[in-house]
């Protein structure tokens, strides 16, 4: 939409920022609020947390476009009193100072109960001229962020100080300015805002349906009309009479991954001479194929693990991602959060079995919960594991099929992402637009200012 420019504009004289109307202010920030953070928090430590208390957050919980109050810890009453300062009111801007989140920005719009954040998150409390509303909006724009980008530059760990924040140039329209620019902007925002959520609803009902088809496949077949026969597996059911059904130790050895000890010992850590795999290396993505690992073992680590060749087929078999596969593309050796499929038979291709290990991923980690302890796939479950298995010829189509079916998938995903995007770019676009004043939306806000600038 075209939207109306204000009539007299001045050039601002700061950087990025450009012209702004002429009857704005400019102002730094420390003069126009009160910027404050808790650092360490005198030792806190997780041990430390309670059952019920008060809200502590922290960066997760600022990230959406609401505050988190749920999922949240709590601390003691005794150390919410211990930082009066940053205890939160309505009203209240907080910023992500540290790290890779450094910039996320949100506004407390209401308190469920009382709450502080820890010492990842700057505290800013607007004074009677500036909106937290209208700040919370100025710092998700393209200015903000070139004027943060500035001031992390070079820095190895990016960290915003108290002292930086203070100097930020604060354009400042009249308060009731401020709150038509943010009434305007929750609305359109919250359009951009839907619409970019029905794209991932799209996104995730696409891999919702691929990952449905893809386990019908590997369990049932491509033609629903041949004659069909107890598995004798409870959750598999009926599948084609002509499959035969295997276990595991049937058709490869199993074979789990070793780790040199200790941990982190450079004699055997952080060379360069194999690679290593670890669970997060095959949980990082949900590619078939793994081609490179972030680290490598030394020729001493090497010795001390267990090495797998190119063209094995590999499982995480422990912790809360235990039970996904992947096909080795490189020679690696792996640690004990790893099994491999070793020796596998002719009969079974192993891009099969890898879709069909994949599709059960969730019974599987049902399947293994122990009490609140942490889930593990041992070898003797992975050797007992069972399923149907077609002849080769019929794997490969199976395989071919699902291949297709992927790249279209992920054609349909890329389409969404890209819609997402560019409705992303478009979102800050109007927000940068609206808090420098490169367009006058006084008119089109729900909140009319009490003060008029002449024009």
């Amino acid at each position: 939409m075209s939207l109306p420019r204000y009539k007299r504009i001045k050039d601002s004289n700061i950087e990025w920022l450009g012209d702004v109307p002429e009857h704005w202010k400019i102002s730094r920030l420390g003069f126009e609020s009160w910027v404050r953070a808790r650092l360490g928090w005198k030792g806190l430590k997780a041990e430390e947390y309670v059952d019920d208390g008060y809200i502590f957050l922290a960066t997760p919980n600022i990230k959406g476009s609401e505050i988190d109050f749920e999922n949240v810890n709590y601390i003691s009453e005794f150390r919410y009193e211990e930082s009066p300062e940053i205890k939160l009111r309505v009203g209240d801007v907080l910023l992500a100072k540290d790290g890779s989140t450094l910039g996320t920005v949100n506004v407390v719009r209401s308190l469920p109960r009382p709450a502080t954040v820890n010492s990842s998150i700057a505290v800013i409390t607007p004074k009677p001229t500036l909106s937290g509303s209208f700040l919370y909006y100025l710092f998700q724009s393209s200015y903000m962020e070139h004027t943060i980008q500035r001031i992390r530059g070079g820095m190895g760990v990016p960290h915003l100080f108290q002292e930086d924040l203070n100097k930020f140039y604060v354009p400042l329209p009249f308060l009731a300015e401020q709150q038509n620019i943010s009434s305007f902007l929750d609305h359109e925002t919250a359009k951009v805002d839907g619409l970019m959520a029905e794209q991932q609803r799209l996104i995730d009902l696409m891999k919702e349906k691929r990952q449905s088809v893809i386990s019908h496949a590997v369990t049932k077949g491509l033609n629903p009309s041949v004659p069909k026969k107890e598995s004798g597996i409870e959750w598999l059911g009926r599948v084609p009479r002509h499959w035969e059904v295997k276990a595991m130790r049937n058709v490869a050895s199993v074979v789990r991954g070793a780790s040199p000890r200790p941990a982190g010992d450079p004699l055997y850590f952080g060379g360069d001479a194999v690679p290593w795999v670890t669970v997060a290396e095959i949980t990082k993505d949900e590619l078939i194929d793994l081609t490179e690992t972030e680290t490598f073992l030394t020729e001493e680590g090497a010795k001390q693990s267990s090495r797998f060749g190119k063209g094995t087929l590999i499982y995480s078999n422990s912790g809360a991602t235990l039970g996904v596969p992947k096909v080795l593309g490189i020679d690696v050796c792996a640690n004990d959060g790893v099994v491999a499929f070793e020796r596998l038979s002719p009969t079974v291709h192993p891009h099969f079995l890898y879709h069909f290990l994949a599709s059960i991923t969730d019974a599987i980690r049902e399947k293994v919960k122990q009490g609140s302890g942490q889930p593990n796939l041992n070898t003797d479950i992975v050797k007992a594991l069972r399923f149907a298995l077609p002849p080769m010829d019929e794997q490969k189509l199976i395989v071919k099929h699902i291949a297709e079916l992927s790249d279209q998938f992920r054609s349909l995903t890329a389409q969404a992402q890209l819609g997402i995007s560019l409705l992303q770019e478009r979102r800050t676009a109007l927000i940068s637009a609206a808090v420098t004043g490169k367009i006058d939306v006084r008119s089109l806000a729900e909140v009319q200012p009490e003060e008029v600038a002449a024009e």
